[in-house]
């Protein structure tokens, strides 16, 4: 009795590299993730432990001063 075979639904990866399908919300919610924390470093009375000397912003402002000049 032969046994059966199962027939592939994807084609094959070509023979150069893998071939990969990301679904939207994996880009998306690194994404969303990054600007959420780039917004709370750059505006930390927002957050809800900030205190003592917010030396982070200062850094991020001294960096965008030099990028504008």
């Amino acid at each position: 009795m032969p046994a059966p075979t199962h027939t592939r639904l994807h084609p094959v990866a070509p023979s150069g590299g893998i071939a990969t399908r990301l679904p939207w919300w994996a880009l998306a919610l690194p994404a969303l993730a990054f600007v959420a924390l780039l917004t709370l470093i750059l505006n930390p009375s927002d957050a809800q432990a900030a205190a003592g000397d917010p030396t982070i912003p200062h850094l991020v402002e001294r960096v965008r001063h030099l990028l504008a000049r």
